[in-house]
């Protein structure tokens, strides 16, 4: 049994934001709350539940005191719930773990130990996770073996070329505490699709990173009523345009920064570029006048805010030109196009 210690000095605090999530949420805690581990915390925050969530993480609360903690508040969206559970973290790192999803224990059980060893200057530390789709025997992991250096401590010029199917997700991170709140992160509040902003905006801030090759996330998707479901995002565009836009004006606030990084900016273009693609095939996928007019303000935006960035997104970009060809016929090619990276990749 690793010893008691103190919540201040815990070595991970994980945040689990939880909406209506009473279905779910045993299955997630029984992965993140370890028997006989009491260097970490475990945050729920219930954020405005009308089900019995409460009740459910409560339960756990009184099983593990001093291990879990039950935030409650009104409800102000998945960003609103993470900030929070920031707020209250008293750990050296902080991972979050969506109420429907979970971890694979022995995996935790490893990345914890490695976690336990690792100095105060890591600033964020990378796993695999795994989307485990509803109906769908066969798992797709990502993985960044070859694209990340493993065994070492490394930055972000040591960065290898990641695949237009590659991207770092929440699911993905482990950031050091201190460093989240060293850059003032505060996500939007009622709104979807922040978690692209978690694992983007303080990108900016990390200089040490540890790559730890496990399949440490799952990852639950296609349930017909999640937010990454195709119908769903496209009944909530216009929030999906929002973050892609505040994800463009901060590769620009980067970019001009002295001194910055190749590597990072390569990473930031490269994430950008995937958002991009998604929210221009979304909006073809609409079909209407509307929607297809949308599109094209978008990318005339994009122009505007960031003329650089818009010739890599649009003009040099595969994925760019893909999701943008001209027509009925070219609609069809970047549908098919797009439902074939859903079935190689597995996502939504």
């Amino acid at each position: 049994m690793t010893p008691a210690t103190p919540a201040s000095t815990a070595t991970l605090s994980i945040v689990v934001p939880s909406y209506n999530a009473a279905a779910y949420l045993d299955r997630c805690l029984g992965t993140v709350v370890l028997p006989g581990v009491e260097d970490l915390e475990v945050i729920v925050v219930d954020d405005g539940s009308t089900d019995t969530t409460a009740a459910v993480a409560q339960k756990w609360v009184d099983r593990h005191p001093g291990v879990v903690r039950l935030v409650r508040q009104a409800n102000a969206g998945h960003g609103g719930a993470i900030n929070t559970g920031l707020a209250a973290a008293r750990g050296r790192f902080l991972k979050v773990v969506d109420s429907d999803d979970w971890l694979d224990v022995e995996a935790f059980g490893r990345v914890l130990t490695r976690l336990r060893e690792l100095d105060d200057d890591i600033d964020m530390i990378v796993s695999n996770f795994v989307y485990e789709k509803v109906d769908k025997r066969r798992k797709k992991a990502m993985r960044y073996r070859g694209v990340l250096p493993q065994g070492c401590v490394f930055g972000w010029d040591e960065v290898g070329t990641f695949a237009k199917s590659q991207y770092i997700l929440m699911h993905s991170l482990v950031y050091r505490t201190d460093l989240l709140r060293e850059c003032g992160l505060v996500l939007p509040e009622h709104t979807f699709y922040v978690d692209n902003l978690y694992a983007y905006v303080p990108l900016a801030h990390v200089e040490r990173m540890v790559y730890l090759d496990e399949d440490l996330y799952r990852y639950f998707i296609g349930r017909p009523d999640q937010s990454v479901n195709e119908r769903v995002m496209i009944g909530r565009l216009d929030e999906q345009l929002r973050i892609n836009r505040m994800m463009v004006e901060h590769v620009g606030r980067v970019r001009m920064q002295p001194g910055v990084s190749v590597g990072l900016c390569r990473y930031l273009v490269h994430y950008a570029e995937i958002v991009s693609a998604v929210s221009s095939v979304l909006l073809v996928r609409a079909g209407t006048r509307e929607a297809l007019a949308c599109k094209d303000a978008f990318w005339e935006e994009l122009r505007g805010i960031d003329p650089w960035l818009y010739r890599r997104l649009r003009r040099r970009s595969v994925l760019g030109q893909l999701t943008n060809l001209p027509g009925r016929l070219g609609r069809r090619t970047t549908v098919l196009a797009y439902h074939a990276a859903q079935r190689a990749v597995g996502f939504n």
